[in-house]
């Protein structure tokens, strides 16, 4: 591992009872601790509970609402890289990821998104081109490889293992894209301030 590692935060993006995306989502980290280079942190949305409503600009919330505002803040500030993982719900994200990307702003700027979908046949390929959408709205940069896994119950057995199909590869690439980007842009930052 290099002197500094690529700190990859990985998003679970549905709150939902009885979610796949804790599944999906520590697969993929183990994915990213195998690939090298790259620190890895899971945040699970269903930790870091965000109102739909939200302060009018300027203001802050109530304290306890701030109080989970600072702590994700805190997470997703220190992260290089992104990796978020979503279901499809009515041919989008969740509605929970939609909220807590746009509760923060400067947390995503000038960074890599890597997306990784599940759903039924569709994959929830929907979800991540609505995301590219938004993403790029709150200056991120969204990778051009994503991962999708197709009826996803049906491919991950005990313990989240995943059949062998070729996902750890197309993991892999997914990886070298967002190590690559967030290595550069990580270096483009500390030179110039982004402007927006």
């Amino acid at each position: 591992m290099s002197d500094k590692p690529i700190k990859l935060a990985v998003l679970i993006g549905s709150v939902r009872g009885g979610r796949f995306g804790p599944t999906v989502a520590h697969w993929f980290a183990r994915q990213a601790r195998e690939h090298g280079d790259v620190t890895v942190d899971v945040i699970d949305l269903l930790d870091h509970p965000l109102p739909l409503q939200m302060p009018p600009f300027g203001e802050d919330p109530q304290p306890e609402t701030k109080a989970v505002r600072d702590q994700l803040s805190a997470k997703l500030t220190e992260a290089d890289a992104f990796a978020v993982v979503t279901p499809e719900y009515n041919h989008t994200t969740s509605p929970a990821l939609s909220n807590a990307i746009n509760w923060f702003f400067d947390e995503w700027v000038a960074k890599p998104v890597g997306l990784i979908s599940y759903g039924g046949m569709g994959g929830g390929l929907r979800a991540t081109e609505h995301l590219r959408q938004i993403f790029a709205e709150v200056h991120a940069m969204t990778v051009r490889d994503v991962l999708s896994f197709h009826n996803a119950w049906e491919k991950f057995g005990e313990e989240g293992r995943l059949s062998p199909d070729g996902s750890e590869g197309a993991a892999k690439s997914l990886l070298d894209q967002l190590v690559w980007w967030a290595d550069a842009l990580r270096e483009a930052r500390e030179r110039t301030p982004y402007r927006r």
